[in-house]
């Protein structure tokens, strides 16, 4: 592309010194790249700066970093992108088409997710579709772990290249994200008044194992897909046990 495309990418970040250089330097198709950090102490603000980024620094949660990004965008549309995600030539170009006679709101784009150096098609990360593409009038709300654009799916559309996604740098890494994002999902769940029956904790984890591995497919990969599915498992369970705790801690 012999010039920027006018699309704000916004990233939010929390301690992600190791990796955030690369994700910004990627974009130097882009814009304008938005980095916004919730207060980390490994250096992000100062590694995204110097691969030349612009940094809100202070503002906590993803969907909040996400708004206060957007808010601050100087262009008609927005990208959200996470540390751990990259955007190839081909989508780069697609966007770039995208946003110059846009049809839609807003666009959804299948992520292209890797797991210990594999392409994981099959599995819920197979069908790990997500909107990023919108008008910057839009926001996120939601799901304190996993917020979603507000904004009705017929006003959606799909773009055809895929975001790639390494959101795991081994499997303590990948037990570690799992926990926090269990109790996040968790003091949602105990937020709206959802309690933990024995169903929860002793059936839905089973349930999302055999989803996983037989339903969708992970049976086919080997090895890696026991343990894909293992740990999608552990992450209901861990989900609706942070539930349990959270509710008897009220009662003792």
């Amino acid at each position: 592309m012999s010039s920027r495309t006018p699309l704000t990418v916004v990233i939010p970040t929390l301690n992600e010194a190791s990796q955030i250089g690369d994700c910004v330097r990627g974009l130097s198709w882009a814009g304008e790249v938005i980095v916004v950090d919730a207060g980390s102490s490994d250096g992000t603000a100062a590694a995204a700066t110097a691969a030349g980024a612009r940094v809100l620094d202070g503002v906590a949660g993803i969907a909040a970093q996400r708004n206060a990004g957007i808010a601050a965008a100087q262009h008609e549309w927005v990208f959200a992108l996470d540390a751990d995600e990259r955007i190839g030539p081909e989508l780069a170009a697609e966007l770039a088409q995208v946003v110059q006679a846009p049809r839609h709101e807003a666009y959804r784009v299948k992520r292209r997710n890797f797991f210990h150096g594999h392409v994981m098609r099959r599995g819920h990360w197979g069908r790990d579709w997500v909107v990023r593409l919108f008008r910057r009038g839009r926001r996120f709300g939601g799901k304190a772990a996993h917020p979603g654009l507000e904004i009705p799916e017929r006003e959606q559309g799909e773009l055809t290249h895929e975001l790639d996604h390494t959101p795991y740098k081994d499997l303590g890494h990948h037990l570690d994200k799992l926990i926090a994002y269990s109790r996040m999902s968790a003091a949602d769940l105990d937020a709206r008044g959802r309690r933990a029956s024995f169903s929860d904790v002793a059936l839905r984890p089973a349930f999302r194992f055999w989803r996983d591995y037989v339903l969708h497919g992970s049976i086919f990969d080997g090895r890696l897909g026991v343990i894909h599915a293992g740990m999608s498992a552990a992450a209901v369970f861990f989900k609706y046990a942070f539930l349990w705790e959270r509710q008897g801690g009220r009662r003792s």
